[in-house]
């Protein structure tokens, strides 16, 4: 059985979950993005001003730099949640050549408590090959 370094992280605009999978066990943890995202229809006309979108990619950008030091070392990253944001991180880690030998797999899947993201991750890393 081949021990690895295995990160999952659910993850969309707001929050990400990192679950790393080691002897058995999990182990998760939360990283919270700082963007703030108008919450009803009156405030949308903001979003159109440039500072505010220059802020609001200044915050995305952080919270990428974020998840994407804490991915540094593992030799297997999943990324997966409801939202393009899996995507846009993935991009940026495959644009880093700190990165060039990590598997970074991206996969859709819905909302989820944290129970359902273990089952998940066991069911995409074969639990016959690692010890989960």
């Amino acid at each position: 059985m081949k021990t690895r370094k295995i990160l999952g992280i659910w993850m969309d605009h707001s929050v990400a979950h990192l679950t790393e999978l080691h002897g058995g066990a999990f182990a998760t943890r939360v990283i919270e993005s700082k963007l703030v995202i108008p919450m009803n229809a009156g405030d949308l006309h903001y979003k159109d001003d440039s500072h505010l979108l220059s802020k609001e990619q200044g915050q995305l950008s952080a919270y990428y730099k974020k998840l994407s030091d804490a991915s540094l070392g593992y030799e297997e990253v999943i990324l997966f949640g409801p939202t393009e944001a899996k995507n846009e991180l993935a991009n940026i880690l495959k644009e880093n050549h700190l990165f060039e030998k990590i598997n970074i797999v991206v996969k859709p899947a819905d909302k989820m408590t944290e129970n359902e993201q273990h089952e998940f991750l066991k069911e995409f890393f074969n639990p016959s090959e690692y010890h989960l």
